[in-house]
């Protein structure tokens, strides 16, 4: 499920200046002995982690890293373990949903090979 346009919006809020959205998905953190939502917003000069105070409302700023850092490779579980794709940033371990695996690729071909995404049908738009 997409994330929805009023949480894209709230995300823009917490910002920088003038920074561009490129990607949004939700990500939950691993580290033991709780778990923590946080949606991972990818901007063209940043990756940010937003925390949540619920389901679709980010409540601040968590971290702030530069746009060159690396999201994947993701770490394929089996289902049958009942976890996701994984996901590292920063040394903290992140579980994404698997319709979020191609949002972690496009972002990562973005930055470190954009020879490798398709053009633009419709540039003009």
């Amino acid at each position: 499920m997409p994330v929805p346009a009023a949480t894209r919006e709230r995300c823009r809020s917490m910002l920088g200046p003038g920074e561009d959205i490129r990607y949004v998905f939700p990500a939950l953190a691993m580290s033991p002995p709780a778990t923590a939502t946080f949606l991972v917003v990818v901007t063209d000069r940043s990756v940010t982690l937003l925390s949540m105070a619920g389901r679709d409302s980010p409540s601040g700023v968590w971290a702030t890293y530069p746009r060159r850092t690396r999201l994947g490779p993701m770490e394929l579980r089996p289902i049958e373990f009942g976890s996701g794709p994984r996901i590292e940033i920063d040394g903290m371990v992140f579980e994404v949903e698997v319709e979020y695996a191609a949002v972690v690729a496009a972002a990562d071909a973005e930055a470190f090979s954009p020879g490798d995404l398709p053009r633009d049908p419709l540039p003009d738009l």
